[in-house]
């Protein structure tokens, strides 16, 4: 909404010849922690791992994946159990999902991807 007053809160222009100067902003330096933080892994994390498992395997088979029902570490980076819905159905608890067992490494980068079960949506799993 416009003020009532519409000159006003407006900086003056800038005379002809000089320059406007940034306003300094003053800063609050942080205190360092006394904790110490643990040190990290080499390469990426859970979550990170993650997100490029689902990236790398929707592109290579152009559907989302619905979910990651597992991730784990392995020596030498990640695997992770991707969910796709590969057919779509009506009513929804008919549609096929798959199941794909993703390993990517450390950077990443994906190394292998298999499709491990195929499944409706409305299966319950039952013990074994």
């Amino acid at each position: 909404m416009a003020s009532a007053e519409p000159g006003r809160g407006r900086r003056p222009p800038a005379e002809e010849g000089k320059e406007r100067k940034a306003p300094v902003r003053k800063t609050v330096a942080r205190e360092k922690s006394a904790r110490k933080v643990p040190a990290r892994r080499k390469g990426m994390g859970a979550a990170a791992a993650m997100r490029s498992a689902v990236e790398q395997v929707s592109e290579l088979l152009g559907q989302v994946p619905e979910s990651v029902s597992s991730l784990r570490t392995v020596e030498d980076g990640w695997e992770a159990q991707v969910e796709v819905l590969e057919l779509a159905r009506i009513p929804d608890t008919t549609s096929i999902l798959a199941s794909y067992k993703v390993t990517v490494d450390a950077e990443g980068e994906l190394v292998s991807y298999e499709r491990t079960r195929r499944y409706s949506r409305g299966m319950i799993d039952r013990p074994t």
